[in-house]
């Protein structure tokens, strides 16, 4: 796991690995509810907008990845 971000509700936690995915996690069971794929190189940042409702992946391969 190379970075983390919380959604402002609290309830999922998003984090980037060096396998090249963006995870989602339930934070109050700690179980996986999906892996998000598209980058070709490490994930190193994951960011929620204040809604919670997006989330945005940058990745050592040059790319900026978002979605709902």
């Amino acid at each position: 796991m190379r970075c983390v971000a919380f959604a402002p509700d609290g309830k999922t936690l998003a984090s980037g690995s060096a396998d090249d995915t963006v995870k989602l996690w339930h934070v109050a069971t700690g179980k996986e509810i999906r892996t998000l794929f598209g980058h070709t190189e490490p994930v190193e940042l994951v960011a929620f907008a204040p809604n919670g409702k997006t989330l945005a992946s940058g990745s050592r391969d040059g790319s900026l990845n978002s979605g709902t």
